[in-house]
């Protein structure tokens, strides 16, 4: 065979080219066929002309093509057109190489061929953030010097370059130079303002634009609707569907979808339903958009009616129908879910991670959150900031304390809240020192704390009782980082007061708030009132809170407890009388357990669990031994107009100990049981699972509303401080 350098230095063959020749060349589809022709070229000669050397090239750095066999072409070409280092560029931008298209570039200019109007687009549109910031400036002292600054194309990619590095002043200088005459410009524009999350300006843009008199593309709606969508303006929105309606713009898929989108996020679902019902064409993107918007107006069965109907999901879809369930409190329904997307062979990506790690944590499901951990290792998710912070916090809220550490530990970026999720992790698991500890390792790596950051700070001294320290980092938060509290840090203070026994301190503080006491506030007093028989502050705290909030069963449930540890039966009588009166009915306590992957639910008195026979046994047995060593129930909390027997059956039906004796009945010994509990642990069955954590040689985790306790051999880590 001749070889392909023979035919290079040869001229003749220069005219054997004709157009079916080429029309052949056109037509492959693939780099097989493309190599197939290539090598025809050689043989014939045709490969000396530049037409065809430029067409291969081209073809090399399309879509199907490989950038790397056009290289091997172009350095055999002794001198290369303009057209071809353009290809080349456009080819590496495609490619994602900048680096070597900019080489190139220079190599370029070092052969003394000049640019041209296309030069600098095709290498801008490769550009990264880092590159652009690094060389773009350069390159446009390039384009000044040889005179395509007025050139739109150039303009629009200078435009374009500047907006993606993150220098939007930039790109707005370039915008405010160019002839603002093409579309395209404006359409650069505001895909700039959209990109760096500055929606109100490209708002502002478009009415410049429609005041300018330049119509609108269906690239122009879908910037204005995506930015409409975040501001959740209807008017602005309705305005550009008009475009559509008048037929000034055709709508097409991805217009339909961004209408879809923007109805959906402004609450408007009849509109949003209108586009979807009337899509020739729906694509996923158009049925994850009228399933969010379902999940974003509260409409969870419309939503999971829609997720059912599509004929395709990805892990966008699966994560929206997830995310939608857990704001919905519904986290069985997002464990079930996700069960299912995994026996569907859809890959899970990061956000799915957070919003699994997150119901893991809602449910205290410690071994499904373990799994999720392994499973994103095995499959090299990306473990960044958000991800890692959502699996401290499972951790921590299945009070595995020793787990979430070693993550924080690994994490090669730790940001402001990872930092603050381990310290309200360890406070809320009582390790209030290590809490504080963490602290100063923060202020250590000049992390500088916010709002939430001493919001765990001031539990980790509410929980320990460190009231002298919760005074002075309460101050500090003003003087040294110029926080001023709001008022869950004065909740969070009048807590700390108030459990160590300085009532009246906690009031005084309440009474000089600069901001209005909200029920949280009252609610922290009404408890210390509690923790220390004040049946008269704790009357006041609560006709406080119930003027807030004039239905909150809660509150009258709570004092009809101190009445009733106070042995105030009087009061107690008439407030049941006023809660008879309302209907105001106890929330049912209700606690959950995970065992072997499965989340169990309990109530008080609960008797549909398949294996109920089995709990009251052993719940019965359970309280026959705790007898043997000493337990008492304590009725002090049982409000009812009942005899003392039957207030101890009342007891002995609280959901956590149903809890406790199915973890018991379905876990081996030495295996820790974890229950999590909607509401506070009353007395008794604090008393009781210590007991348990000693005469079963078990420990014992509960998460109640407010905190953890740890049990281990018959004692709490709250030292009985709750």
């Amino acid at each position: 065979m001749i070889s392909l350098a023979a035919h290079l230095h040869s001229p003749t063959h220069l005219s054997s080219l004709d157009k079916p020749h080429l029309s052949l060349i056109e037509s492959c589809k693939s780099m097989g066929q493309l190599k197939q022709f290539h090598s025809q070229t050689i043989i014939t000669g045709t490969i000396a002309s530049p037409v065809v050397q430029n067409k291969i090239i081209s073809l090399c750095c399309s879509e199907f093509g490989d950038v790397d066999y056009a290289r091997r072409l172009f350095d055999t070409i002794r001198q290369p057109s303009i057209f071809c280092w353009n290809t080349m560029f456009k080819g590496y931008s495609r490619i994602n190489c900048p680096g070597t298209g900019l080489s190139m570039y220079i190599e370029m200019l070092k052969r003394d061929v000049p640019p041209d109007c296309y030069t600098y687009p095709f290498l801008f549109k490769g550009f990264t953030k880092a590159v652009a910031l690094e060389f773009g400036r350069k390159l446009h002292c390039h384009v000044v010097k040889y005179g395509f600054h007025g050139n739109v194309f150039v303009q629009n990619a200078l435009i374009n370059m500047y907006s993606s590095c993150g220098l939007i002043e930039m790109a707005r200088v370039m915008f405010d130079m160019s002839c603002k005459s093409d579309v395209v410009t404006w359409n650069v524009m505001l895909s700039g303002y959209n990109r760096i999350k500055r929606y109100r300006e490209t708002r502002k843009l478009f009415y410049e634009m429609e005041k300018k008199g330049v119509v609108p593309t269906s690239v122009t709606l879908v910037s204005v609707l995506s930015a409409c969508s975040e501001l959740r303006d209807f008017e602005c929105g309705k305005h550009a569907h008009n475009y559509i309606t008048d037929g000034v713009v055709e709508q097409n898929l991805i217009v339909s979808n961004a209408l879809i989108d923007m109805f959906s996020a402004c609450g408007q679902m009849n509109y949003a339903l209108g586009i979807f019902e009337n899509m020739r064409n729906r694509d996923v993107v158009s049925w994850t958009a009228i399933v969010t918007g379902f999940l974003n107006t509260g409409q969870l069965n419309l939503a999971r009616k829609y997720f059912d109907q599509m004929p395709e999901r990805d892990y966008i879809s699966w994560t929206a129908m997830i995310d939608g369930y857990l704001r919905a409190n519904c986290f069985k329904e997002a464990l079930i879910l996700f069960r299912e997307m995994q026996a569907s062979n859809i890959k899970p990506d990061e956000f799915t991670m957070v919003s699994m790690l997150t119901a893991c944590a809602q449910l205290g499901a410690l071994e499904l959150g373990e799994w999720i951990e392994t499973y994103m290792y095995k499959n090299k998710v990306k473990i960044d900031p958000c991800v890692g912070n959502a699996l401290i916090d499972m951790y921590f809220k299945c009070g595995n304390v020793e787990k979430a550490q070693v993550v924080f530990n690994t994490l090669p970026n730790r940001d402001k809240f990872t930092w603050t999720t381990m310290i309200v992790g360890l406070a809320v698991n009582g390790y209030g020192v290590e809490a504080l500890d963490m602290f100063s390792l923060m202020l250590k790596a000049s992390i500088s704390p916010d709002e939430v950051t001493y919001i765990g700070v001031l539990c980790a001294c509410t929980h320990t009782g460190m009231v002298d320290k919760g005074r002075k980092l309460f101050a500090s938060m003003t003087t040294r980082y110029g926080i001023e509290p709001n008022v869950a840090h004065y909740g969070c203070m009048v807590d700390l007061l108030g459990r160590a026994g300085y009532l009246t301190e906690a009031l005084e503080l309440i009474k000089n708030m600069p901001i209005k006491p909200n029920s949280i506030v009252w609610g922290a007093l009404l408890g210390a009132c509690k923790i220390h028989k004040d049946s008269k502050l704790a009357a006041m705290a609560a006709e406080q809170i119930l003027e807030l909030e004039p239905d909150n069963g809660a509150v009258y449930v709570l004092l009809c407890n101190i009445y009733a540890a106070c042995k105030k039966w009087k009061n107690l009588r008439e407030l049941r009388q006023v809660m008879t009166d309302k209907g105001i009915k106890k929330i049912p306590g209700c606690s959950l357990i995970e065992m072997n992957g499965i989340v169990h639910e309990f109530v008080a008195g609960d008797q549909s669990h398949p294996q109920t026979e089995e709990i009251y046994m052993k719940l019965e047995e359970m309280t026959a031994d705790l007898k043997l060593v000493g337990y008492l129930p304590d009725t002090s909390e049982v409000y009812l107009d009942i005899g003392e027997e039957d207030k101890e059956s009342a007891l002995y039906r609280h959901s956590e100990k149903l809890a406790i004796a199915f973890g018991l009945i379905n876990s081996g010994p030495g295996v820790t049981i974890r229950v999590v509990k909607n509401l506070r642990m009353c007395i008794d069955c604090h008393r009781v699972a210590k007991l348990v954590s000693k005469m079963y040689d078990r420990e014992v985790i509960v998460r109640d509303r407010t905190r953890f306790h740890h049990f281990r051999h018959g004692s709490c880590s709250c030292k009985d401080y709750w």
